[in-house]
């Protein structure tokens, strides 16, 4: 009978909460059919606000599913239009353990004595548009969490104001410590904001003992992040400090600043002047390879490391031992510290290397230091622009280890780096802005050009260089030249292929400007010829600088095609292109035919048909000639015969004639003698 019974009233039970949903809904309906207008206002305190109710927002928020009369609870069973003096909204009906906490703490006293300034629930959460702490856009997720404390609790704020309170700059000093960098700049949204430390609701003074900040609790409340911390101080700090007893040990406030946890107030640890006491001698040396261990006081005074404990970097020593560095068996993990850059470190072709083992592969020490780390804006410092490239060239400049395994063309990279325009001007101009190795390189995640993640592979090189060329890179990213104009894989040309990797030159010299016709032609071979053949081809290649290149009609990095209003010789554009080297130049001018060749019938047929015309012109009448003279050759050289056995039969008679008057000459010669004789 029970189970027939329990079958009857569960469709009634059903029916009963779809028509209560229903009814739920038709009252949210009627609310919005007021408070869905943008321009309803109601009065609260005295003050005209608005009461519109933004429907899109409510449903994204954690109360999507309620209904109105669910937090206004005293319009329930009222009638529309409801009376304007309503009852604040009690959160507690729903949340009474968040409320508990709330009134024990500063907040909820301050509210419950009628401070104005007291934050209440909405000052925080907001009223519909309240969004869960995951989601980013939360005004309580952590990463804004500063800012929202901050609203009442930076320097200048009105509860400071009124309330004098002398903590001043919390926010400011809070957004330049290691956990304010973590979450503002680093976007870790595990560090520690404002309610890790100070909670959410029960926050309580300092003094109170319940406080998650009181001396009693706050190694607690660091602990909660910063697990075994007590083994890691015993590395850093002298055992003598962590004795067992009570009100001994030290709070974690006595050597933090609550709000500015990168500085600390004690002295170097009594463990660096234990670690001094030997490596202080400068005859101090290693038993095994003989390398020295002196250790100078004034460089690490001088160094970026100044606040940092000998055994926070050679965390294997043990306090226990007379020598506490024999227990070290490793070398120093500066990834340790700098996590960011040993993962790059390790990605690179630096850090592949050294986990070979290679001999060859260069460490932290090795560019760094090691004692007397210094900044890179400090100008004895081996990794100041100044120094970076002969701290490369150490293993890079011709000869060197690492340039020994260059297989390629990319030789001689230290020494053409020193006379291109980026070395000059960092060497010999002393311009510490210009770009240097590690601008082009990366610092630490340094990759062949062959590796897609690489700064100088192919498809980031412009990236890279826009860094500095930020106005350039804009220009040849909307260029025909990049991948935005071409739908299939192309291989496009990039900065380096027209200013090259390490001999780059001035644009205004005379070199580059009879190079880059060359390096246009490599990609542009037909069209290249076709200039040549120009007069502007003609001239440059005589040495005429000033002359038209190509770089001065198309553009240098804005190349756009001629269809393209951008285009330097787009029709709207053209007369000014011609304008910048002829003054005079008009619309008809501009109509000259740059690139115009007659080896192409189809882009231009009559200079084709007009060349190969007066070539088989010029042809014809060569052959014609060249008949005529083949015909005419016998006959020349019969009469050449002819003209020869003239001239012999007659230098014949006149040989006869002379002969004749010699005789004649001599017969009266010698008549003449023999008359004299008588």
């Amino acid at each position: 009978m029970k189970e027939r019974s329990k079958s009857k009233l569960l469709p009634i039970i059903l029916l009963s909460f779809l028509c209560l949903q229903f009814t739920l809904s038709q009252e949210n309906d009627e609310c919005l059919s007021c408070h869905s207008d943008i321009t309803i206002k109601g009065v609260s305190g005295g003050r005209t606000v608005s009461v519109y109710f933004n429907e899109k927002h409510f449903s994204k928020s954690v109360h999507k599913e309620l209904n109105c009369i669910n937090c206004h609870t005293d319009l329930e069973g009222s009638d529309f239009p409801h009376n304007e003096d309503l009852e604040k909204v009690d959160c507690g009906n729903c949340h009474s353990k968040e409320k508990e906490k709330y009134l024990i703490g500063l907040h909820g006293k301050a509210y419950v004595r009628g401070d104005k300034l007291a934050p209440g629930c909405k000052d925080c959460h907001g009223y519909h548009d309240i969004l869960p702490i995951s989601d980013v856009n939360s005004v309580v997720a952590p990463l804004k969490i500063p800012y929202l404390c901050g609203k009442c609790h930076k320097e200048g704020a009105p509860v400071q104001l009124q309330r004098n309170i002398h903590q001043s700059n919390i926010l400011e000093n809070y957004s330049e410590s290691i956990h304010g960098v973590g979450l503002l700049k680093k976007g870790l949204a595990v560090t520690a904001t404002c309610v890790s430390c100070h909670r959410s609701h029960d926050i309580l003074p300092h003094n109170d003992p319940r406080s998650s900040i009181a001396r009693s609790n706050i190694a607690a409340t660091c602990a909660s992040c910063h697990r075994q911390i007590e083994e890691v101080h015993r590395k850093v700090i002298r055992g003598e400090l962590w004795e067992k007893e009570l009100h001994v040990l030290p709070a974690c406030v006595d050597c933090h600043q609550p709000h500015k946890v990168r500085k600390v107030f004690y002295e170097q640890g009594m463990s660096d002047k234990d670690c001094l006491s030997c490596h202080s001698r400068v005859d101090l040396k290693s038993s095994k390879d003989g390398r020295s261990l002196y250790v100078s006081k004034d460089l690490i005074a001088g160094s970026k490391h100044n606040r940092v404990a000998c055994s926070q970097c050679h965390t294997e020593v043990s306090p226990s031992k007379v020598r506490a560095c024999e227990t070290i068996k490793s070398k120093v993990d500066c990834s340790s510290c700098h996590i960011e850059v040993g993962n790059d470190f390790q990605q690179s072709i630096h850090g592949i290397y050294l986990a070979r083992n290679d001999p060859n592969a260069p460490t932290c020490i090795e560019c760094h230091g090691t004692h007397s780390v210094l900044g890179k804006k400090e100008s004895n410092s081996p990794v100041f622009p100044l120094n970076v490239p002969k701290l490369c060239a150490k293993c890079h400049q011709e000869g060197q280890k690492a340039a020994v395994r260059y297989t390629g063309s990319e030789h001689q990279v230290i020494e053409n780096y020193q006379e291109s325009i980026h070395g000059k001007g960092l060497l010999k101009s002393g311009l510490v802005v210009t770009a240097m190795c590690t601008d082009c390189h990366t610092p630490h995640k340094i990759l062949p050009a062959s590796d897609k993640n690489s700064s100088v592979h192919h498809d980031n090189i412009a990236v890279t260089c826009g860094k500095c060329h930020h106005g350039v890179e804009e220009k040849f990213e909307s260029s025909v030249h990049s991948k935005t104009w071409h739908s299939e894989p192309k291989d496009l040309p990039t900065c380096r292929d027209c200013h090259s990797a390490h001999t780059i030159k001035r644009t205004d010299a005379d070199a580059f400007k009879f190079e880059i016709m060359s390096k246009c032609g490599r990609c542009h071979q037909e069209i290249a010829k076709t200039y040549f053949d120009t007069y502007h081809g003609k001239v440059s290649r005589l040495g005429y600088v000033k002359t038209a290149k190509c770089y001065d009609c198309h553009g240098a990095h804005d190349i756009y095609p001629v269809s393209d209003i951008r285009s330097h010789l787009s029709r709207n554009n053209v007369v000014k292109t011609c304008q910048k080297c002829h003054p005079g130049a008009n619309r008809r001018f501009a109509g000259y035919l740059t690139h115009a060749t007659h080896h192409d019938p189809e882009k231009y047929p009559w200079l084709y048909w007009s060349f190969w015309g007066m070539t088989g012109l010029l042809i014809f009448t060569f052959v014609l000639g060249g008949i005529h003279t083949l015909l005419w050759l016998p006959r020349a050289l019969q009469m050449r015969r002819q003209l020869h056995t003239k001239l012999k039969n007659k230098n014949e008679e006149t040989s006869e004639e002379k002969n004749k008057t010699e005789k004649s000459i001599e017969k009266e010669v010698e008549n003449g003698n023999d008359k004299s004789g008588e």
